[in-house]
């Protein structure tokens, strides 16, 4: 079993005294953790269900940084992808389930009581998608643009996989050998799915072969899976040849696997549809249902997250219009304005590394800029950097315009903001400040790093995926905050990006449910985006593909920003002058990404305290 007092202890080194102390005063514990206690009966059976989950994901300990010690085994290792493991995962997840239900739900209270729901909606969740024969989760395709080892174990290889020593390099080429058996199995899976009429589209399967063309075109011994070890080694001044023998299990195993599995969706090809919707897979709506609620974390129908899209569509376009009449803009709809100012050249950079790099540079700057503000709306803040840095070329023509990677448990790394500069047109400057205050401070950071960083905080609610709508939720409301902060006062074009963001949030919940739900085509998605937001066609095209491989994870970032504004509504509204932000974004973040009905109950508790005056 995972020993959380030594892994509290590793973490605790990480964050400061002052910072758990003020945690500890936000989110106390209903029970104390003397052995017997429900509390800490909970506590073990968490840590038994991540156990048992560390030992079916290498990559997971990888990322987390706990690949040492007892877990040493993780660094040579990649997960299972077959049709077995497939299996496996799932009575891992029904079991946990049955256990879980099994224990007293009302014998905890607080926060061990929120953390139990937590761990519980996620149990329910896996097992409403474990009927589904093909696909990983509420995402159908096995391979596609997004999905597949092909695209993540490249840039895990390079950026997580640490080599510190000649042990390190020894499991690096050994996950390189098992990166060829993955491929393959996950290929089995592919011809599995197509058996059972489960193919991407014609236009993802497209893509998808793109993108391993891109990964291909390197010789051996320039790929990003030998250059990687060979300048780490080097650096380290490590014996040995490790970029010529990383090469050659590129050329003899690697290589082949992705050229076989390259090939089955070339013969799938010609079976694939243009329909872009999961409406046409087998038990499609029921799929999509699934995903809904996993996107949003809560029951909310595809209707009516699609009239939450169109109402906030409208109210965002006429915030909008205001912004580019003061500009002297008059001329076509808001959404011909908004294109047009993306294009101007005055506030473009350079489609060159010179101009990536000043992109870059300008990010950099305004998180800079932030920290003069961040005290005046937080108390507690993560310990850790944060940094930014490019997508990998070899991903980036299907990638999103940007992604959060949180540190690890032992702050070897900082927080990530990756951020896809493939076309810098795609990338005007009045457009960045809010995907930076997104990706990275006050967002995604501040809530992501900040988790791992809480010492009483239990590892499974650390480790947690999903909840998408509580994270991109925070995220998406952080850019508004940062109006709030003054952020945009001198600057109205930032405003304009801004409210720019929130309505093409507002116009993915429109699209993922007309996609999914109603029978929307792809190209009437994309011009709806494009009519709708003024967003390149480009960008949103590549968007529109992600929601098609996707379902429901595009509603998540609206329906969880309007939760949290309400949540911060109704406690202003309650408190009156006891209301501090401080304390209402202290208390939201420290109780850690959690279905949106279990955040409501955490601020409903807080602000019943503060009103108790506690």
């Amino acid at each position: 079993m995972t020993d959380r007092r030594q892994f509290i202890t590793a973490a605790g080194a990480v964050i400061g005294a002052s910072v758990a102390a003020s945690l500890a005063r936000i989110v106390p514990a209903a029970e104390s953790d003397s052995a017997g206690t429900p509390a800490a009966r909970l506590d073990a059976l968490f840590d038994v269900f991540m156990d048992e989950r560390f030992t079916r994901r290498p990559q997971f300990l990888t990322s987390l940084g706990l690949d040492t010690g007892k877990w040493a085994w993780a660094r040579s290792k990649l997960g299972d992808a077959s049709l077995a493991g497939v299996g496996e995962d799932k009575r891992q997840s029904a079991s946990q389930l049955k256990r879980l239900q099994a224990f007293d739900r009302n014998s905890v209270t607080g926060a061990d009581r929120a953390n139990y729901d937590t761990v519980m909606f996620q149990l329910v969740t896996a097992q409403r998608y474990a009927p589904f024969a093909y696909g990983e989760g509420v995402r159908p395709y096995v391979v596609s643009q997004l999905t597949g080892h092909y695209q993540s174990v490249p840039t895990f290889l390079d950026r997580q996989h640490r080599i510190t020593n000649q042990e390190d390099a020894d499991a690096y080429l050994a996950r390189l050998r098992a990166f060829a058996v993955v491929l393959d199995q996950e290929t089995e899976r592919v011809r599995h799915d197509a058996g059972l009429k489960v193919i991407p589209p014609d236009f993802i399967v497209d893509r998808t072969l793109e993108q391993m063309q891109i990964l291909r075109s390197a010789a051996p011994a320039d790929s990003i899976l030998s250059t990687s070890i060979a300048t780490r080694t080097r650096k380290l001044g490590l014996a040995g040849d490790w970029g010529a023998d990383a090469a050659r299990i590129v050329e003899q195993e690697v290589y082949p696997a992705l050229d076989r599995q390259a090939a089955a969706l070339k013969d799938l090809r010609p079976r694939a549809q243009h329909d872009a919707g999961v409406g046409r897979l087998p038990q499609g709506h029921e799929l999509y249902q699934v995903a809904l609620r996993e996107g949003t974390t809560t029951d909310m129908t595809a209707d009516e997250v699609h009239e939450l899209g169109l109402a906030q569509a409208r109210d965002l376009t006429a915030r909008m219009e205001v912004i580019l009449k003061e500009q002297g803009l008059t001329n076509g709809t808001v959404a011909d304005r908004a294109q047009a100012l993306g294009k101007d050249p005055k506030y473009l950079y350079p489609n060159t590394d010179e101009g990536r790099q000043q992109i870059l540079d300008y990010c950099n700057a305004l998180i800079k800029q932030l920290q003069p503000h961040l005290p005046k709306y937080f108390r507690i803040m993560p310990k850790a950097p944060v940094e930014i840095r490019r997508v990998p070329a070899y991903t980036e023509a299907g990638a999103p315009g940007g992604y959060y990677e949180r540190p690890p448990l032992d702050g070897s790394r900082p927080g990530i903001f990756n951020i896809n500069l493939r076309d810098t047109s795609e990338r005007a400057r009045w457009r960045l400040p809010t995907l930076v205050y997104h990706e990275s401070e006050p967002g995604h950071h501040f809530q992501l790093a900040l988790v791992l960083e809480m010492p009483q905080l239990p590892l499974i609610r650390k480790a947690g995926g999903g909840f998408s709508a509580n994270t991109e939720g925070w995220a998406v409301y952080a850019e508004q905050l940062c109006d709030e902060m003054g952020m945009y006062d001198s600057d109205p074009l930032g405003r304009l990006g801004m409210l720019q963001s929130l309505l093409f949030r507002a116009a993915r919940c429109v699209v993922d449910t007309g996609l999914h739900a109603k029978g929307w085509s792809r190209e009437r998605a994309i011009d709806y985006m494009v009519e709708t937001t003024g967003d390149p066609r480009s960008g949103i095209t590549t968007e529109v593909e992600r929601y098609c491989t996707w379902p429901g994870q595009a509603t998540s970032y609206k329906v969880g920003q309007t939760r949290w504004l309400k949540l911060r509504a109704d406690a202003r509204a309650r408190l009156g002058p006891k209301f501090d932000i401080r304390d209402f974004h202290d208390a939201g973040l420290s109780a850690a990404p959690m279905p949106l009905a279990v955040l409501e109950r955490v601020i409903d508790d807080w602000v019943t305290s503060r009103l108790k005056g506690a």
